[in-house]
């Protein structure tokens, strides 16, 4: 199994900031926890997607970002967290949706998030307060509405293409993006060779699938612009749960709801949203936190 990785650099003229990853693995494993729908992985794997590249251009230790997704399609709500390396964990609200396609094998990713709705950014950079940025969603193709996002949100000219094929068997086959950022002064010959190169790409499913890195495949898009790679990253599907966690959150019910549960009598799990995990309190554990409230 190759692992998942993420690449960032600029552009020889230093006018792009560019950033493309392979995210197959991590795809496969939110499709295998969540047990999504062919349409809902395509989504909710283009989601993590972009959420990994936008985690890990934060550069902000221990930060974190989250991506929110809510379309008022078929999906509900689409929630993906990247901690400051771009390891990535999410969840959607119905993972089991419609198969809409747009041809015979081209999934309809907006008639399955909607678009009716707003993409939302939650940049926690260890501050006392997190920043939120919010805009209305464009097509509910999730790339079209990142790449709005940093235009309207943070003023900054971005193209950013994501890609999940899934195959017959409900299998993710491949899955990845890029994103590119356009640094204030950009001349137009640069803006005209980046927009020729992202021409000539084409779509990122079809250029995975050819077997291109995230390498090969920021050299097609910059074309005669040119490339000079600056980082390369390991990411991976990560949760940071735990029974620690788990328990403040059930103190955090109240004594009310606590004292219910206790009363049934009968082990409590607790599922985490985000993975494949579940935590057993028993009655005497619930009566414990009772005593710690």
């Amino acid at each position: 199994m190759m692992s998942d990785y993420l690449v960032r650099g600029m552009s020889m003229d230093g006018f792009v900031k560019v950033v493309a990853i392979r995210s197959t693995e991590i795809v496969k494993r939110a499709a295998e926890i969540h047990g999504t729908a062919p349409n809902a992985t395509a989504a909710l794997g283009r989601a993590l997607t972009a959420a990994s590249m936008m985690g890990n251009m934060q550069k902000v230790d221990n930060g974190s970002m989250t991506l929110q997704i809510r379309g008022g399609g078929p999906i509900g709500t689409i929630t993906c967290v990247s901690d400051a390396a771009g390891n990535v964990r999410g969840c959607v609200t119905e993972p089991v949706v419609p198969l809409v396609e747009k041809y015979p094998g081209k999934l309809d990713v907006g008639a399955t998030v909607g678009v009716d709705g707003t993409l939302t950014v939650i940049r926690d950079l260890q501050m006392k307060e997190p920043y939120i940025g919010s805009v209305p969603l464009v097509s509910g193709e999730i790339g079209d509405d990142v790449t709005a996002y940093f235009a309207q949100s943070e003023q900054i000219p971005t193209a950013c293409a994501l890609g999940v094929l899934v195959d017959r068997d409900r299998s993710v086959k491949v899955a990845g993006g890029y994103l590119l950022q356009l640094l204030p002064g950009a001349p137009e010959e640069t803006i005209d060779a980046l927009e020729r190169g992202i021409q000539r790409a084409g779509a990122v499913t079809a250029m995975l699938e050819a077997g291109m890195t995230p390498e090969d495949i920021l050299g097609q898009v910059c074309g005669e612009l040119g490339v000079v790679f600056m980082e390369t990253a390991e990411v991976s599907y990560k949760c940071y749960c735990s029974r620690q966690r788990v328990t403040a959150a059930l103190i955090s019910l109240g004594r009310e709801e606590l004292t219910e549960i206790m009363d049934e009598g009968k082990p409590f799990p607790v599922a985490c949203q985000f993975c494949d995990t579940t935590y057993s309190f028993t009655p005497e554990d619930v009566a414990e936190l009772l005593k710690k409230i």
